[in-house]
């Protein structure tokens, strides 16, 4: 069922219970960790990170990550702790989280990966691990040919536009011979039920959203986003999940000789809003129950 829109985040704090786990989703640039960190301050907790791009060690100021001010105010969980090199799935992430659930401190679970939140309120398959050279070969594939490959009803469960999830389905369908649609058919009981849970989902306008983004990728570059890419400049490989984190291949473009500072911080900012609009479309139609929470300038 359908929730009404909250605006203020007074009102939403209040209606809370401190004894159990918050959900926060919302795309990027929506001002879902400053919210985390306003309950965090109000109610105590934990707070859990739930985006794909802030695991990894290599970036704190490119991929938004909370400062250590920020990290100072309130515990902080599962930032910032994975190499590079590592593999980490939806998966690893879904086993790092459980004990977090069972601690002795409410965790508030907050970021912008829809599969994250997906995977522990609804369960996650146990699929096999994909094996290197499987891998290997969907690296070298482009778009067109991995979505030509796969079944028709994984087609229709996943963001086509996005590649690591079509990446993803194929490499599952070619180690294992069964459709990612179809595994996901045979899914464990969640980890944490919806209905155990106080999720909560960012809805704010395009127009509103644009504004945060741009603005919030020239202050990246203001704190050293450039330089943070360019320790991983003689390392860098673009098949590798944590170097597509958006602003990333742009940076290095400018990095390599081949863009002006300008172009690529034009493009970083085009590429940030193409994937908030996937977010958002995402969200209203995975989240339709989930309490949402908006501003009078949101709107």
């Amino acid at each position: 069922m359908a929730q009404a829109v909250i605006t203020s985040s007074k009102s939403l704090i209040a209606g809370l219970s401190p004894e159990r786990p918050v959900l926060i989703a919302g795309p990027t640039a929506s001002g879902k960790s400053a919210l985390a960190l306003e309950i965090a301050a109000q109610q105590g907790g934990v707070i859990v990170n739930a985006d794909a791009s802030q695991v990894y060690r290599c970036w704190r100021v490119i991929s938004a990550r909370p400062s250590a001010a920020e990290v100072a105010l309130a515990p902080h969980a599962l930032y910032g702790h994975i190499d590079a090199e590592q593999s980490y799935s939806t998966g690893h992430w879904l086993r790092e989280i459980i004990p977090l659930l069972k601690g002795d401190t409410r965790p508030i679970v907050v970021g912008g990966t829809g599969l994250y939140f997906s995977a522990l309120t609804r369960g996650l398959a146990d699929i096999p691990a994909t094996p290197h050279h499987v891998r290997t070969e969907a690296d070298a594939l482009p778009l067109p040919h991995l979505l030509a490959d796969l079944d028709a009803a994984t087609k229709g469960t996943i963001d086509t536009a996005n590649r690591a999830r079509v990446q993803r389905a194929w490499e599952v369908l070619r180690a294992t011979g069964r459709g990612l649609a179809d595994w996901q058919a045979t899914t464990k009981p969640p980890a944490l039920p919806l209905d155990q849970a106080q999720a909560i989902v960012f809805d704010v306008s395009k127009d509103w959203l644009n504004a945060r983004i741009e603005k919030r990728f020239d202050l990246m570059i203001a704190e050293g986003a450039l330089e943070e890419v360019s320790k991983v400049l003689p390392t860098y490989d673009p098949s590798r999940p944590a170097h597509r984190a958006i602003g990333v291949p742009e940076l290095i473009d400018h990095l390599a000789g081949r863009t002006t500072l300008e172009e690529a911080r034009d493009r970083a900012v085009i590429a940030t809003r193409q994937f908030a609009k996937r977010q958002r479309t995402w969200f209203r139609s995975k989240m339709g129950d989930w309490q949402k929470l908006s501003s009078a300038k949101a709107r």
